[in-house]
């Protein structure tokens, strides 16, 4: 269970529950890419050592993800994910001192289970 701590507006719309539901329903959709910045982002806001500022980004890049409705609708084959990767990428550098090891290792595993050894 991660700590759904954001202060913005789309931290409000963040919940464990349903950053779960977009990334399973939509991972081969979505991409590796994708799926492994917004897990890798996922495990570092989890972490207790990560600094509140830091999951200030993370709950509002991952918000930015499971949202419906946003920039490019992610409905639109090829081009939908773009601004997904784009947000997830930003809020990946701004916090990339706060991503360890551990949480990189563990995206590529979920990874892994879900598109298989590549």
């Amino acid at each position: 269970m991660v700590e759904q701590n954001g202060g913005s507006e789309f931290g409000e719309k963040y919940s464990e529950e349903s950053f779960w539901q977009k990334v399973t329903k939509y991972a081969k959709i979505a991409g590796k890419e994708v799926c492994e910045k917004a897990l890798s982002l996922y495990y570092a806001l989890g972490d207790k050592d990560t600094p509140l500022w830091a999951k200030s980004i993370i709950v509002g890049a991952l918000a930015y993800f499971i949202m419906p409705f946003d920039a490019i609708p992610d409905a639109i084959p090829v081009a939908g994910y773009t601004d997904d990767l784009g947000v997830l990428a930003a809020a990946f550098a701004a916090v990339a001192v706060h991503i360890k090891s551990k949480h990189t290792e563990a995206a590529r595993e979920k990874i892994k289970q879900w598109f298989g050894a590549a």
